[in-house]
């Protein structure tokens, strides 16, 4: 196939780049598109805070009718370079018909915007932050995606082994299933060790989040937890700042559960949310025109089974002492009383045994694994 190659420069480009895998997976049932409008603002460098530090550029593939048969971002992540000393370029946002010139194309234009800047290496899929979704999915096919992550054809990895890259590092995501009632062994942990450290659980209201800053204490709780993961991206205050706006004004509060000490302190956190990956698609990833209603009454009326379990962490200082038992105390009645039949985990590392172990007491099934690949330029 001829494969012509351009940057995305105009508006109207921007807005062809974020439409491709619409067409891409029409008719399948497993994608789960973004938010139209997060993507747009995503990808405006403008209006993404981690453009402040980013060096990117989008691109776009063309067959010889002038079709668009494929996108890529490349992305240099200044803070991940510098605090895992590495000169990486991240590829991300990549989609492609099933050619491998087209992906050849792609990846290409990746490695030469990297070469550019002086990188070594090329990575991915990887966003800007662990924040965007992450990873090409190696296993699971036959499952819809949840929202917060992304599904592939199972011919990406292909392309991508034979482009020269390898496994760099591989999440696992799970179904992890509601019990009928919180275990015994669970909710007798939680009362020792909230007795033993003094800890308590908090429920926020919207007003509480405002007056307290509680989503820079959610961020920060994040930053400290995570940044020894594989090349986390500690938050700068731009972007903390960017997703309190984006993510807390679309939870429903009653679905965030914190874990204090005695003086106040945010310990620990689980962040959850019905799945509205049905309802997203319902709409194409389009609010309007009835988009909204679809996302509405998933979110706070007629739930899904499935809940989406975006966020745990505990702060290092109380890790492997049973705090998660005083989170998990809190929510399994709540879902129970929900509906909810199981919980859908994010992208877990699979070399994450913390996490990993979290989920011991529970029923639970493998659902999908997703790889980020790389190679030396």
């Amino acid at each position: 196939m001829s494969v012509t190659i351009k940057r995305v420069e105009t508006r109207r480009e921007l807005r062809r780049f974020v439409k491709f895998p619409l067409e891409l997976y029409k008719g399948c049932p497993y994608y789960v598109p973004g938010l139209y409008m997060d993507e747009m603002s995503a990808l405006d460098m403008d209006k993404n805070p981690m453009g402040k530090y980013s060096k990117t550029e989008k691109y776009l593939a063309y067959n010889a009718d002038g079709k668009v048969v494929g996108r890529v971002m490349a992305i240099i992540n200044e803070i991940a370079n510098r605090d895992w000393s590495h000169a990486e370029v991240r590829f991300g946002w990549c989609d492609f018909i099933d050619d491998k010139e087209v992906s050849k194309a792609l990846i290409e234009a990746v490695v030469a915007f990297g070469k550019e800047h002086g990188m070594t290496q090329v990575s991915g899929p990887l966003g800007f932050t662990d924040f965007d979704s992450e990873g090409c999915v190696v296993e699971g096919f036959d499952d819809i995606s949840s929202y917060a992550l992304r599904f592939n054809y199972p011919y990406y990895a292909e392309h991508f082994e034979a482009l020269g890259m390898k496994k760099a590092n591989d999440w696992l995501e799970l179904r992890i299933f509601v019990p009928d009632q919180v275990p015994e062994k669970v909710s007798r942990a939680a009362q020792l060790v909230e007795e033993r450290y003094g800890l308590h659980v908090r429920k926020i209201t919207r007003k509480e989040v405002n007056r307290e800053k509680i989503g820079q204490k959610l961020f920060d709780l994040v930053n400290r937890t995570y940044n020894q993961l594989y090349d986390f991206t500690v938050l700068p205050q731009e972007v903390i700042d960017q997703y309190v706006k984006t993510y807390l004004g679309l939870l429903d509060l009653k679905f965030v559960t914190l874990v204090e000490n005695a003086q106040g302190d945010l310990v620990a956190m689980a962040v959850t949310m019905p799945s509205i990956a049905r309802a997203v698609q319902k709409g194409r990833g389009y609010l309007f025109p009835f988009g909204w209603w679809h996302l509405v009454k998933s979110m706070y009326f007629k739930y899904e089974e499935a809940l989406e379990l975006l966020l745990i962490a505990v702060d290092p200082e109380y890790q492997n002492k049973g705090v998660n038992a005083v989170l998990f105390n809190e929510i399994i009645p709540m879902l129970i009383k929900g509906g909810f039949k199981y919980g859908e985990s994010n992208a877990e590392m699979e070399t994450n045994n913390k996490v990993q172990n979290l989920w011991n007491l529970y029923e639970k099934e493998f659902k999908r694994r997703r790889r980020v690949f790389t190679k030396e330029i």
